[in-house]
């Protein structure tokens, strides 16, 4: 049903059972819009155990963390100090995290897999304005192996 609606030409339900796979992805696609902190990676899974193309199903699983994490980090990028410090947060706690962030730089966008952690480093990479480019690539290669992860486990 969602590929027909709209028009994905990705095999995803290729497997032993095309119909189950669409169920799943309906399903997948419905709990996220209900449940915003719905898991990628029970998806996947369901995906895989419905006999999903795994690459299909990897290749949608991190795209779409990925644009979920440069959404994070855009919208740590239009925060201001101001505003946090209102969180009662002090500028020196904000200054040692900005330390941190700043001594390892964009490669700790490979952390934004970690489920809901994850999102408090991307927002900390755009806040702190670390490099777009380097961040949101660290962030694919990370995101990405996590799925490639689940996908040798249950294969």
């Amino acid at each position: 049903m969602l590929r027909k609606r709209f028009n994905v030409n990705i095999a995803i339900g290729e497997g032993d059972n095309p119909a189950l796979s669409d169920s799943v992805v309906n399903e997948g696609v419905l709990a996220n819009v209900i449940v915003p902190p719905f898991s990628a990676d029970i998806l996947l899974i369901g995906m895989l155990a419905a006999g999903a193309n795994p690459v299909a199903a990897i290749i949608i699983a991190t795209a779409g963390n990925w644009l979920g994490g440069i959404t994070s980090y855009a919208i740590g990028r239009a925060g201001k100090w101001e505003w946090i410090e209102r969180l009662h947060v002090s500028r020196e706690s904000l200054e040692k995290q900005k330390t941190r962030i700043e001594r390892f730089g964009a490669p700790i966008a490979l952390l934004t897999w970690v489920p809901f952690i994850g999102d408090v480093f991307a927002v900390a990479l755009g806040f702190y304005r670390v490099k777009f480019l380097p961040a949101i690539f660290w962030m694919l290669v990370g995101k990405g192996a996590r799925f490639v992860c689940w996908y040798l486990i249950f294969s």
